[in-house]
C-alpha cells in the first residue's frame, strides 16, 4: 500500500486546495453539532489573579490565557494532548473510556484551539509545554499517564523536555510528529518546507474549505480505494477545527513541523508505547513513529498496518484495548 504523504502530493501539484470533500460542504453548514460549545467562552481574568488559578473549567497560563479543560473520573491521572486542528473532543471517547476503568481523565484545549482563549503569541512548543505544566500544577497531577496524538505528541515530547518526568510515569504517543517533520540535511525522510508552505496558503486562501478537505481525505484515509467515509467523523473535524483561532492554527504549522524534538526524546525515562499507522498520510511513520522509537529508551512501538493518520477513529477498537492494556500494566 502506498504511503505517499498526501500533503506533499498536494503541493506538488499545486493543488492543495482541490480535496475529496466536495460533497461535505451541503451537509456541514447544516449540521454542527459543535457550535454548542463555542457559545462557552472564557472568562474575563481580573488582575488580582495569579498564575494556575482556576476558575470553572478554565486554568490561567503565566500569560493570561485561559485554557479550558475537562476532569472527568477519579484515579491515577490520564492526560490526553489533542492534534492540529483539533480540541479535547477529538479525545472524548478514550477520556469516557479509562474514566470508566477507575482513572482520572484529564485533557485541556490547547491555546488558540477550542474553548481555550487565543492569544496572539505564545503558538509555539516551549508555550505549549509550559501551558501544560501549569494543567499538571494547578491540578496537582502526579504518577500521570502522559499521551499525545499527533501535535500534541510533540507537546507531550517538550513537556518532557522542559520539566522532566517527575509527574509522569508513562508516556504514550499516537501518530505524533516527534523527532522532526522537516526535511533537513540530517533528517532526509522529513517532507519539504514546500508542504508546510503549502498548508499555510491554503489556510489562508479558505480556511473553511481546507478543514473539510482534510477529514474527508487523508486524515481518516477516505481517499483510499474501497474506503468509506463517515461523514460524521468528517463534520466533528470541521466544527472543532473552526473553533480554533485563525492566528493560532496558523502559528501551529509552524509548529508541529519545524520544531525539533530529538533531544527532548533522549530525556524520557519512562515507560513509552508509540502506536502509528503505515498508512499515514499526514506524519510519515519512518520519519516519525519508527524515528521516535529508536531514540526513547524502554519504549515500544506497534505498527497498524493499513491504519491512517487518525487511527484513534479508524481503529478505534483495537487501540482502545491496546492502549487500556498499557496503562493497567
Amino acid at each position: 500500500m502506498s504511503t505517499k504523504n498526501w500533503f506533499a502530493d498536494k503541493a506538488a501539484r499545486r493543488d492543495v486546495l482541490i480535496g475529496s470533500a466536495a460533497a461535505v460542504g451541503a451537509v456541514a453548514g447544516s449540521f454542527l453539532p459543535g457550535l454548542a460549545h463555542a457559545a462557552t467562552s472564557p472568562p474575563a481574568a481580573p488582575a488580582s489573579r495569579s498564575p494556575g488559578q482556576q476558575l470553572g473549567s478554565y486554568i490561567e497560563a503565566k500569560d493570561g490565557t485561559q485554557l479550558y479543560y475537562k476532569d472527568w473520573g477519579t484515579g491515577r491521572p490520564v492526560v490526553f494532548c489533542h492534534g492540529w486542528p483539533l480540541s479535547s473532543d477529538s479525545w472524548e471517547s478514550q477520556m469516557m473510556l479509562v474514566a470508566s476503568h477507575g482513572f482520572r481523565a484529564v485533557a485541556h484545549d490547547r491555546r488558540g484551539h477550542g474553548r481555550s482563549s487565543q492569544p496572539w503569541n505564545g503558538n509555539e512548543m516551549d508555550t505549549y509545554a509550559d501551558d501544560l505544566a501549569t494543567v499538571f500544577d494547578t491540578l496537582d497531577l502526579t504518577n500521570a499517564i502522559l499521551v499525545g496524538f499527533s501535535t500534541g505528541g510533540g507537546e507531550v515530547v517538550r513537556y518532557i523536555g522542559r520539566h522532566g518526568t517527575r509527574r509522569v510515569s508513562k508516556v504514550v504517543l499516537v501518530s505524533a510528529v516527534p523527532p522532526l517533520m522537516l526535511k533537513t540535511p540530517a533528517n532526509p525522510k522529513g517532507l519539504p518546507i514546500e508542504v508546510f508552505d503549502g498548508l499555510r496558503a491554503a489556510q489562508l486562501a479558505n480556511r473553511s474549505q481546507f478543514y473539510k478537505d482534510v477529514p474527508a481525505g487523508p486524515f481518516y484515509g477516505f481517499n483510499r480505494p474501497g474506503a468509506k467515509p463517515s461523514q460524521g467523523l468528517i463534520d466533528s473535524w470541521w466544527t472543532q477545527g473552526m473553533q480554533g483561532g485563525h492566528k493560532n492554527t496558523f502559528d501551529s504549522i509552524k509548529a508541529f513541523s519545524e520544531t525539533d524534538f530529538t533531544e527532548d526524546l533522549k530525556k524520557i525515562d519512562v515507560p513509552t508505547l508509540i502506536i502509528h499507522g503505515d498508512d499515514d498520510q499526514i506524519v510519515p511513520i519512518d520519519a516519525a513513529g519508527r524515528a521516535s522509537s529508536r531514540l526513547i529508551r524502554n519504549s515500544k512501538l506497534v505498527v497498524y498496518p493499513g491504519a491512517p493518520h487518525g487511527l484513534t477513529e479508524t481503529h478505534k477498537d483495537k487501540f482502545n484495548a491496546d492502549f487500556l492494556a498499557f496503562i493497567r500494566s
